[in-house]
């Protein structure tokens, strides 16, 4: 047509997808048992870096030594099994693992520096301390155990939209890179091998070879950590790290965890095990702020989550139920002592997306593992004891993943719109630079800008502003609901006309296929 002014010429848009194509096993259909039972075994792994790295940065600040850090990683390993569990049946339904969260790592330690806990035998001040951490988490896990149950967090959430809810999503994801690269290169020798053999393996070998594909899709993680960790030891039996400093030997040898020889052929974790949990109100209030911090976090990740299992957005009432079993789960964290509280596994999310397996049966069997080798310690320590840089080199995959998952949302949002691009680029920005200043004030000066005599107000306040995705997903979602709300385009402009259809759970007919309690139980808990 003359002057090109036909319609027909010009390219479509993709269409937006409530539901994410191409997973191979979505969040109800579940895989063959064989492939099941080895992609629940790869999760464990995945969510084992953690697990292993909280409990040996705080176990021996508090006393203990390597029989009490065996111990402790065991109890972590045994509550989030059950959380898990818990979660998947009972609370979203998700396959989301429930693990330990960097999150809690900072009040934490303000109980540990507590003069209050001291004592002259280190391993009486370990067991003081272990239970002045068990009352704080038993205090604090009723926040979200209020919020959840009550429909408080249904009421919050139905405010989000695709619009606020990608600065939260992304920086879940993102706001994690201190985790990556710094890791991959406390060993560089180790990681950065891992990091490029885990991409090449998922990335590109999976769409060359046209038969066993899925083979390097889905169990791509579980072979390159084989490699690396064949390789990582016979770097350290030939002696190649012989006579480095101590801080390299740590990072890069395959036998430095202690946790082989430390760890119990047979223990079964109990609740009380360190004795009767102390409380103090100040102690208590900053784990609260932490635990409400925690559940933001947990919000985005439970997106993140929902999109890689191919599960339609989850209606508030659905995370609300999920929030109110997270804080179950920090009690449970509470009673049992596992030092840390619990939050969604960012990383396990980012592994759904490697895998395209989003099956809801594979994060169970994956809690089975996870309690199967806490109890039978010394099996659980030989895995545990994987270099923390072949970890850090994963969730360089894994946090990217999850940050992309929040940048998907914007299909939805009109990005020609000037309030869209001030509340995205605003929040992203203030998400980065906030805990930036607060993270590098404490690097610098031993302590957060906030520095009073009570450390837990100090705590209350540094903590929610390290967050990156905290302090986005608050900047996006003040903004979102209150900048222009009125005006007539903003609504569709931010997205909500999609989010619309699952505002409430019988609104639309997939949430009973993805997100209905088992057992009948919607029928005597039914959400709204």
């Amino acid at each position: 047509m003359a002057g090109g002014g036909g319609k027909s010429d010009e390219p479509a848009p993709h269409p937006p997808k409530d539901q994410l194509l191409g997973v191979t096993y979505c969040i109800t259909s579940p895989p063959p048992w064989p492939e099941a039972i080895l992609l629940g075994f790869q999760h464990y792994l995945v969510m084992l870096g953690t697990v292993v790295i909280i409990p040996t940065a705080l176990v021996p600040q508090m006393g203990g030594g390597n029989e009490e850090k065996a111990e402790v990683i065991q109890t972590l390993l045994f509550v989030a099994g059950w959380n898990t569990l818990l979660q998947s049946l009972f609370g979203t339904r998700l396959p989301a693992v429930i693990g330990a969260s960097y999150t809690f790592v900072a009040p934490t330690i303000a109980i540990i520096l507590n003069n209050q806990w001291n004592d002259a035998d280190p391993i009486e001040k370990f067991k003081k301390t272990m239970r002045a951490i068990q009352g704080a988490m038993i205090v604090a896990s009723t926040l979200q155990i209020v919020l959840g149950f009550s429909g408080l967090w249904r009421n919050v959430s139905r405010f989000l939209s695709p619009l606020s809810a990608t600065p939260l999503v992304a920086l879940a994801g993102f706001g994690l890179y201190e985790f990556g690269f710094p890791g991959v290169a406390r060993c560089v020798e180790i990681g950065l091998p891992q990091l490029i053999i885990v991409v090449i393996l998922s990335q590109y070998v999976s769409h060359m070879i046209h038969s066993g594909k899925s083979i390097f899709e889905k169990f791509s993680v579980v072979m390159s950590i084989a490699i690396v960790w064949i390789y990582a030891h016979l770097l350290t039996v030939g002696g190649a790290y012989n006579h480095t400093p101590p801080k390299t030997q740590t990072s890069c040898r395959t036998d430095r965890a202690g946790l082989v020889e430390a760890a119990p052929w047979i223990r079964v974790p109990y609740p009380f095990q360190w004795g009767a949990p102390s409380f103090d109100a100040g102690e208590a209030f900053a784990m609260m702020m932490t635990t409400f911090v925690t559940l933001v976090e947990s919000t985005g990740g439970f997106m993140a989550v929902s999109r890689y299992a191919s599960a339609t957005p989850l209606p508030p009432s659905v995370l609300s139920r999920g929030v109110g079993w997270q804080g179950i789960g920090i009690l449970l964290s509470g009673l049992f002592g596992t030092v840390n509280g619990c939050s969604v596994s960012i990383e396990n999310a980012g592994l759904l997306a490697v895998t395209r397996v989003g099956s809801r049966r594979v994060v169970q069997i994956a809690a089975g593992w996870m309690i199967f080798f806490s109890i039978l310690g010394k099996f659980g320590a030989v895995f545990a004891s994987i270099p923390a840089p072949i970890v850090a080199a994963l969730y360089c995959l894994f946090f990217a993943f999850v940050g992309s998952s929040g940048l998907s949302l914007l299909q939805f949002c009109n990005l020609n719109s000037f309030r869209t691009k001030f509340i995205l680029g605003f929040s992203f920005f203030l998400g980065l630079s906030i805990p930036q200043y607060f993270n590098e004030y404490e690097a610098i000066n031993g302590y957060g800008p906030v520095h009073t005599s009570g450390r837990w107000f100090n705590s209350m306040v540094n903590v929610p502003f390290s967050s990156e995705a905290f302090v986005a997903g608050v900047v996006a979602y003040l903004l979102d609901n209150t900048l222009h709300r009125h005006d007539g385009s903003v609504r569709k402009d931010r997205g909500k006309n999609w989010w619309d259809k699952f505002r409430s759970f019988h609104s639309d007919t997939r949430s009973e296929e993805f997100y209905s309690l088992p057992f009948n139980l919607n029928k005597y808990f039914p959400a709204v």
